[in-house]
């Protein structure tokens, strides 16, 4: 009985951070290309991400303190900005997100990847990703 307690407690345990964590992203890979400060500025930054979406990928519900620009360079993705219809990008198009709107976006293949560059500018510290919880 005494084990069965333990495995119990290292289940609940282990399961706790899954429930508390929220909307996770799912096969995503961001490498970064550039990150620096722009000339006569003292704090206003450039950042660019080469971004990598497995078959399936997904970045849940979040937003941007600063405007973000997404250029798809192979693949086909899906952004959808919160109360619009999703918006389909194939290799070649552009989308440019305002500060703070809350969006997802995905790769909808189940073979392909899709890869995409994402460039921001913005205060420094301020064009990090903030996850939003799910609606109902």
């Amino acid at each position: 009985m005494k084990s069965l307690w333990i495995v119990l407690i290292g289940v609940m345990c282990m399961a706790q951070p899954i429930f508390a964590a929220g909307p996770e992203k799912t096969g995503v890979k961001h490498t970064p290309l550039l990150k620096q400060i722009l000339a006569g500025t003292a704090d206003e930054e450039v950042i660019v991400w080469d971004t990598d979406y497995a078959p399936g990928g997904i970045n849940p519900r979040h937003f941007h303190p600063a405007a973000i620009t997404f250029r798809v360079l192979s693949g086909t993705g899906v952004w959808q900005e919160e109360g619009k219809p999703p918006v389909t990008l194939h290799s070649g198009d552009s989308l440019f997100v305002p500060a703070g709107t809350t969006h997802s976006h995905w790769n909808p293949s189940t073979t392909e990847p899709l890869r995409f560059l994402e460039f921001i500018v913005a205060e420094k510290g301020k064009g990090r990703s903030v996850p939003q919880p799910k609606t109902h």
